[in-house]
């Protein structure tokens, strides 16, 4: 039986080279590594990195009894609990041992409703879900194109400006993020506090968050992009389209998806990934018209758990 370690947020420090933070980023990295996914999204990362476990909950796990924070060395899974965002992961090399069963009695014993990710698809989870009840609620496509794929020619018509983001915008982004995105779970919710926890990041580029404006200086929409240069080889990352549903059916989203692609590849970043939701068929349509292939799926269980 794995021995369940609940972890002091006077203990965690996302920064530290050992302790309870370094065993997670180590336990995500193996999986990123072994399942081509990684296991904490980008909030989940930022949540940790800036507030710690002040609104969050971590428990790890292992084969050995824990006796302190020197034990901690050994844990093979966590489970991160904020609000009724649940994140487990299990070292692959510990797989099919029950420490993910009793992560997951441990965790789901104290939550009225769990929403949780399985950001490889993968079959551990399915059956986690399946014994507690909790129905498969939605899934994303992870689509990619190929360096080998041409570039259509931007053609920007009249009455649009594209520029890139300027100090001063933050408060119209958001504005056109929320309208964009109002029945997103979570692309709409975005604070100012979330914006900026982001344009924190060494990633953030503001010559990267192209916008297009009207001749009135109305923002149309917005492509934000991302590079990803932790990786080997690097790649861009179609990560934000956001259409002014007042601009709806003027092309925007396609012009600026096209304005965004061929700014990362002026960056010498011929791979480009994207996430779309994967009943969203137009849009679907849309990116393999511009030569995108599905990589993989993401799939999100969500509801009451029962008991296990």
């Amino acid at each position: 039986m794995a021995d369940l370690d609940p972890v002091d947020a006077a203990d965690f420090d996302w920064t530290a080279g050992e302790g309870p933070a370094a065993v997670v980023r180590r336990i995500d990295r193996a999986c990123r590594e072994a399942d081509g996914a990684a296991q904490l999204n980008e909030q989940a990362v930022l949540e940790l990195k800036h507030h710690g476990l002040e609104r969050s909950s971590l428990w790890l796990a292992g084969t050995e009894p824990a006796t302190g924070r020197a034990a901690r060395g050994s844990s093979t899974a966590f489970a991160l609990r904020h609000g009724d965002q649940l994140d487990l992961a299990v070292h692959p090399e510990a797989r099919g041992r029950g420490v993910g069963t009793a992560l997951a009695a441990a965790v789901l014993e104290k939550m009225d409703r769990v929403d949780a990710w399985s950001h490889a698809d993968h079959p551990a989870a399915a059956r986690l879900a399946s014994r507690w009840g909790v129905p498969r609620a939605r899934e994303l496509r992870i689509m990619e194109l190929a360096g080998d794929v041409a570039l259509p020619e931007v053609m920007i018509p009249g009455g649009v400006t594209i520029r890139t983001f300027q100090p001063g915008d933050e408060e119209t982004v958001l504005a056109v993020n929320a309208a964009a995105f109002a029945h997103h779970p979570e692309q709409g919710e975005m604070t100012l506090s979330d914006l900026r926890d982001r344009m924190a990041e060494e990633w953030f580029d503001p010559a990267g968050l192209l916008l297009a404006v009207g001749d009135d200086g109305g923002l149309l929409g917005f492509h934000w992009t991302k590079e990803h240069h932790e990786e080997v080889p690097a790649f861009g990352e179609v990560y934000v389209v956001a259409v002014n549903p007042k601009a709806a059916g003027r092309g925007i989203g396609t012009l600026l998806t096209s304005v965004g692609l061929q700014h990362l590849r002026d960056q010498g970043l011929d791979r480009v990934i994207l996430y779309v939701e994967a009943d969203n068929a137009p849009a679907i349509a849309v990116y393999e018209r511009q030569g995108f292939a599905v990589l993989r799926a993401e799939v999100q269980y969500r509801g009451k758990p029962r008991a296990g």
